[in-house]
């Protein structure tokens, strides 16, 4: 019987990412009981250590779906109201008539019109969006600070909103997960990291996967290159540096493996109930943190080929790595894939990130794997 998934075709498509300029890669693809897994490059570029598709990896945003499925956990018991204003459970955090207009389901969505936090966290980010008037400098100062998730969540609430509570688009906030973060805590009685370990993690059987404490990866893992749209050149090792600035946004550690267990288990309603997984399938558009517009639901959002079937799932950075964790709607075609270096693109004369080949080569190599 032939295989469904085209083995040749992923081992050529991943080595094409890494002759177009990324260091190392690495991916798992799965197509019911067939599993392939395969990497491209190096994990050093210093001593050419090679990748190896069981390293750990730091996958970014894509922490958000266990966090909204750990707050969609709390709804269902009743200790969390979806529809609930977020003043209810932190009103010193988000105080007066927004604490009252912002539900906990405009937080998980990016509608609570909440401006975004990093610029002002890391100082030579200030002028984002504007990329050319950025720089890299704040990534070196912060390496090792320990950030205060309620002085980042102030930086985001006091700064100027993006728009009213539940308008669209809505925006690609960080800031809104910190607040659930503070949530989970708050209803219960434990902290978020430990909530989402014992009740997300553990409850899909993730033996790969944490939420770090340090600032070190442990276990087998890559090197993690900034190029910060070519200010950093040749790029610069992240691997090493404290999460604190994103932890319920973005700082989970994990395997390909692991995603692709933990978002068949979800969208098989493993996770969260049936009716909670319909909810997070509701999408309406946000702006993302490269300015496109993308459908969004509560912690998933879809990825579909013309004719094809539609995927859920999530992508994520963080400095220097990045992955992207993608199933069927059926749960039968699987995708994850880790990369190592971030923001290769340099920016033309107008500050606009440039086209590189890597963005091609990632194009082909994620459509080969959700439909080849």
């Amino acid at each position: 019987m032939k295989s469904p998934l085209d083995c040749a075709a992923l081992d050529a498509a991943m080595e094409n990412v890494h002759r177009a300029g990324m260091p190392g890669l690495f991916a798992e693809v799965r197509d019911g009981d067939q599993v392939w897994r395969g990497a491209a490059g190096v994990a050093d570029v210093v001593t050419g250590r090679p990748v190896d598709a069981d390293m750990r990896h730091r996958v970014g945003s894509i922490t958000k779906t266990f966090t909204a499925a750990a707050v969609l956990q709390q709804a269902e018991s009743g200790r969390i109201g979806l529809d609930a204003p977020i003043g209810r459970y932190l009103p010193k955090l988000v105080p007066g008539e927004r604490g009252d207009a912002i539900t906990v389901r405009m937080l998980i969505n990016h509608t609570s019109g909440l401006a975004e936090y990093l610029p002002y966290a890391y100082p030579s980010l200030k002028a984002f969006p504007a990329l050319a008037d950025t720089g890299p400098q704040s990534l070196d100062d912060h390496r090792f600070t320990r950030f205060d998730p309620v002085e980042l969540i102030e930086m985001g609430v006091t700064a100027p909103a993006f728009g009213a509570p539940g308008g669209a688009p809505g925006l690609y906030s960080n800031t809104n997960y910190l607040l659930l973060g503070e949530l989970l805590e708050q209803v219960t009685g434990t902290t978020a990291e430990r909530y989402i370990t014992e009740n997300v993690i553990e409850r899909a059987g993730l033996r790969h996967t944490e939420l770090p404490a340090g600032p070190y990866v442990d276990g087998p893992h890559s090197q993690l290159y900034e190029a910060w749209f070519g200010m950093i050149d040749p790029p610069r090792d992240y691997s090493v540096y404290d999460m604190s600035w994103v932890v319920p946004a973005g700082s989970l550690i994990s395997t390909v493996a692991d995603l692709n267990r933990f978002y068949g288990l979800l969208l098989a309603g493993e996770i969260v109930s049936p009716s909670s997984l319909a909810q997070m399938q509701r999408t309406g558009p946000v702006i993302s943190q490269e300015g496109k517009t993308i459908d969004y639901g509560l912690g998933l959002h879809p990825m579909e080929g013309p004719g094809q079937g539609t995927f859920w799932g999530h992508g994520g950075t963080v400095w220097g790595g990045g992955a992207l964790a993608m199933t069927r709607a059926d749960g039968k075609r699987q995708m994850a894939v880790a990369v190592n270096m971030q923001r290769w693109n340099r920016l033309d004369s107008s500050g606009k990130p440039q086209p590189h080949p890597i963005d091609d080569a990632l194009a082909t190599l994620y459509r080969v794997a959700m439909y080849g």
